[in-house]
């Protein structure tokens, strides 16, 4: 199990050096060359297997991927050797626009073309394999032509890149379908979601808090796992095994303590779904 390591916690890890799998951090905040940040992570990859996890290659743009944002990410990976890298199904930039936001791509034969082509890019730079996270995604595209694990599944096929399933992204995405009245059991559509992606490719799990706000249901980052993610966590573990798992938590963060709760309750659950396989083989 591992934790996202934000900077109100960077010296109390380093400290106390609890006992977990690996910590995950945002790229970005780690490109400017030397520094304070860039010294602090070095002195957590001493402790801890480190992941990478970014908000800004844009995977899914039409415009393709910002050469100075791959050259900084192929940078810090030959520094800090990272156990795995990371960004998301979605795009954020056009031709001289970059959106501060993470947009969900059309699941169409178009985006699905030109995710490939970016993804392969990145890792053709990086010389290793990526992860590609499911989205919360707020908006819809219209006229569909696949469902979003075909999509993903056929992303990993076709570029051999992996995928990181953030089981939070899942339900957020299915209780906002319940809101717009197009289903009345969002658990179900969830665990049919999980079903629908080939095992194979699964690197990664990330559980998160979210927050309802009334007509919306809001992927935010900022409580503890609710129990829905919990549920829906076991079935993914009985779907795809004993795969790494994140804790993230980056709006009001609380104490390690809390975040380190998260992890040993993580922790706990993976050996509960996970006993009965266990037996059976």
């Amino acid at each position: 199990m591992g934790i996202g390591w934000r900077h109100p916690h960077y010296a109390a890890l380093l400290e106390q050096q609890p006992a977990l799998d690996f910590i995950e951090v945002h790229s970005e905040n780690f490109f400017a060359p030397g520094g304070a940040a860039l010294a602090v992570l070095g002195e957590g990859r001493e402790c801890y297997p480190v992941s990478l996890h970014g908000v800004g290659l844009s995977l899914g743009s039409a415009a393709g991927i910002d050469p100075w944002h791959l050259e900084q990410l192929a940078r810090l990976v030959h520094t800090i050797e990272p156990v795995r890298v990371s960004d998301h199904a979605s795009f954020a930039r056009g031709p001289g626009v970059h959106a501060a936001d993470l947009l969900p791509v059309p699941m169409s034969h178009a985006a699905l073309n030109a995710m490939c082509a970016n993804v392969s890019c990145v890792q053709d730079r990086l010389r290793r394999p990526i992860a590609v996270e499911n989205l919360s995604a707020y908006v819809q595209w219209a006229d569909a032509e696949m469902d979003e694990p075909t999509f993903l599944n056929t992303l990993a096929q076709r570029t051999g890149c992996q995928l990181l399933v953030d089981v939070n992204n899942i339900c957020v995405n299915a209780l906002n379908a319940q809101l717009r009245g197009e289903t009345d059991d969002p658990l179900s559509q969830c665990t049919q979601w999980l079903d629908a992606i080939a095992p194979a490719h699964v690197t990664e799990l990330h559980l998160a808090g979210h927050v309802h706000c009334g007509d919306i249901v809001i992927d935010d980052h900022g409580s503890r796992v609710h129990d829905d993610v919990w549920a829906l966590y076991r079935h993914a573990l009985r779907c795809f095994g004993a795969v790494p798992t994140l804790i993230e938590w980056d709006t009001d963060v609380p104490g390690l303590d809390v975040l380190l709760d998260e992890a040993a309750r993580a922790r706990q659950a993976a050996i509960q779904a996970l006993a009965p396989l266990e037996q059976a083989a």
